[in-house]
């Protein structure tokens, strides 16, 4: 893709293992598509890559209070490229800056959200390797050594939160690449962090809760990504209470079918990385919830099979109503939330779920 459109309207835009697409403006510079053979580098990737005109930084997380209390958060960081034509202002649109806050008080019955979309401009948002944190107003990520630490104020709630690793990361995919299409360049490079270790604190309704848990990041970036007969996606992160994860996408297509591109990837105990095929697992929806907003009927209930490793999982939302809808109309809306498993073992993680009220465009 690439050019430029004649209208500046963001379309659509999804998290985490997710995607976005962006009508874009500007000089019509050409950027650099995913493709295999790339040499990671950490700490430098991640951090920015605008040769790249897409890239996120998703954080997700399950944690409890000492009173056994739970709560989900999310928090994600998108950065679409531009290239306007030279322009020595600080305002100029470099990068369009989107973000998505949401937490589910799931004793509560309750989830909020919240979306924000800046230029950089002086320093309002952004993502820099040399200041070592990805940030959007008073929405950051900030990285101190190894540990990552999340801010965040809302108008229901706020929370610091301190993450570390308990394994390197991970890169899914094959030979570099996480793919997503037939064609060149329709892949991303995918980077995650399956179990990060969380204690900070949270308040909400005016009640501050010291939280422990667990928390998975996602990092991706790219330039195309999905083949134009896709139409949305489901993925799943997971962790077991075995101390093992996976990562599951299925991607469907516009003939009801799911594509050969699916896959994932399975995160053993010592933190050895293995690629699953779609030949390899199975996602059976098994129970739905229909929002009032949107009119989109999300599967809420799951079967997840992985016959090659054993593993058998009943996934349940937290909470059913889990759906972010864009105010503007003209952003994401999908299903984002909390969930639990259980089965052949048990654990917590996240699931999202995208084109159910539309398919998702991309250019």
């Amino acid at each position: 893709m690439g050019g430029a459109w004649p209208d500046p309207t963001l379309f659509a835009a999804c998290a985490g293992a997710a995607l976005v697409a962006v009508w874009l403006w500007g000089a019509g510079e050409s950027y650099r598509e995913a493709a295999p053979g790339y040499h990671y580098s950490f700490p430098r990737d991640h951090f920015e890559h605008r040769e790249y005109r897409t890239e996120w930084w998703y954080y997700t997380g399950n944690v409890r209070d000492a009173q056994g209390k739970r709560f989900g958060f999310e928090l994600v960081f998108f950065r679409e490229g531009q290239r306007p034509a030279a322009n020595p202002s600080a305002w100029r649109v470099d990068d369009l800056d989107l973000a998505h806050l949401a937490l589910t008080d799931i004793g509560g019955k309750h989830f909020y959200y919240h979306e924000r979309l800046n230029r950089a401009g002086p320093g309002i948002a952004g993502a820099s390797y040399a200041e070592r944190r990805v940030w959007n107003g008073n929405w950051a990520a900030a990285w101190q050594g190894e540990k990552q630490v999340l801010e965040a104020t809302a108008e229901e709630f706020r929370f610091r939160l301190e993450l570390g690793p308990s394994k390197p990361p991970v890169v899914n995919g094959v030979n570099g690449v996480s793919q997503k299409g037939d064609a060149a360049g329709e892949a991303s490079y995918y980077v995650s962090f399956t179990r990060l270790m969380v204690s900070g604190d949270l308040v909400i309704g005016g009640e501050q809760h010291t939280v422990t848990g667990t928390a998975w990041m996602d990092h991706e970036w790219f330039t195309h990504q999905l083949d134009k007969e896709q139409t949305g996606w489901g993925w799943f992160s997971v962790q077991l209470d075995d101390q093992t994860e996976l990562m599951l996408f299925e991607l469907r297509r516009r003939d009801g079918g799911i594509d050969v591109h699916s896959a994932g990837t399975y995160v053993d105990r010592e933190g050895r990385a293995r690629h699953l095929t779609h030949a390899d697992f199975s996602l059976t929806p098994a129970s739905y919830w229909r929002s009032l907003r949107t009119g989109a009927n999300y599967p809420v209930q799951w079967k997840l099979q992985v016959p090659g490793l054993g593993i058998e999982l009943n996934v349940h939302a937290a909470l059913e109503d889990q759906e972010l809808v864009s105010e503007a109309k003209t952003g994401p809306t999908y299903w984002e939330g909390a969930v639990t498993y259980s089965g052949s073992a048990t654990g917590v993680g996240y699931l999202e779920m995208t084109g159910y009220d539309r398919p998702v465009a991309m250019q």
